[in-house]
């Protein structure tokens, strides 16, 4: 079922980055697009540019998930919002950090996706697109968000034979490094946050990601691109090592 056979989509953490590149792309190519953030301004900017509707909400509030999409039909759900605090190793991740990470990058997809599988598989038409991370499938020192990363593979696997005969396709993409604000809003010291952003490699672009969505959202009913692990072509596997060409 190609992007023409699709009408609406709901993208979350759409304020900045891969969300809102997301939002764009999809509204480009006419499909009536939710962008839902916790940053009222982003979106609104985002809607005068788009025209897209907008949704300023926390994904941990789970009554607040229901009571927006319970009985919204949504044909493409983009799981991309999350958080990566617990930067630190775990043994010195602050609890509150463990929590808003677990509740945000799974509880939050969760739940959503429980508000708006059953209509999907009602009508036979559906396409879910959770951004993963290759954190979630290479070892790093990073284990809080790793391990949240990692649920979300899994939670695409299981997916896809929950929904065996239902016609609801479901892709994993698996971004590298990419310019964000992404390292702003997990890593507190500024000497520190310094040296994680500069990898001194061309990275990934959100367009890049966004690109990667629509190829798999676009292909015939009949395929389903189970996953997308994309990487800078500087970055080696695992995150932590750079080769850079030249």
């Amino acid at each position: 079922m190609p992007l023409s056979d699709y009408q609406t989509a709901l993208v979350t953490g759409a304020s900045s980055g891969i969300g809102a590149a997301v939002a764009r792309t999809l509204s480009n190519r006419g499909l009536e697009v939710y962008a839902l953030a916790r940053r009222r301004k982003r979106l609104e900017e985002l809607q005068i540019e788009t025209g897209c509707h907008i949704h300023v909400q926390d994904l941990r509030d789970r009554d607040a998930i229901y009571d927006l999409f319970g009985n919204t039909e949504i044909d493409i759900l983009v799981n991309n919002a999350g958080v990566g605090r617990g930067f630190e190793t775990l043994a010195e991740t602050r609890p509150e950090d463990i929590d808003k990470t677990v509740d945000t990058n799974i509880g939050g997809s969760l739940h959503l996706l429980r508000a708006l599988l059953p209509g999907m598989i009602e009508r036979r038409c559906g396409h879910i697109v959770n951004i993963g991370s290759v954190a979630g499938l290479y070892p790093l020192k990073w284990s809080l968000y790793g391990s949240s990363k990692a649920a979300i593979r899994m939670l695409s696997q299981n997916l896809r034979l929950e929904l065996e005969g239902t016609g609801v396709r479901v892709t994993e993409i698996c971004p590298g490094r990419v310019t964000s604000e992404f390292y702003d809003v997990i890593i507190d010291d500024p000497a520190r946050r310094a040296e994680i952003k500069t990898s001194g490699i061309q990275e990934l672009k959100p367009q890049d990601i966004a690109d990667a969505i629509c190829y798999a959202v676009d292909a015939p009913w009949h395929v389903n691109v189970n996953r997308i692990e994309i990487m800078p072509t500087e970055q080696t596997y695992g995150g932590s090592q750079f080769a850079p060409v030249g």
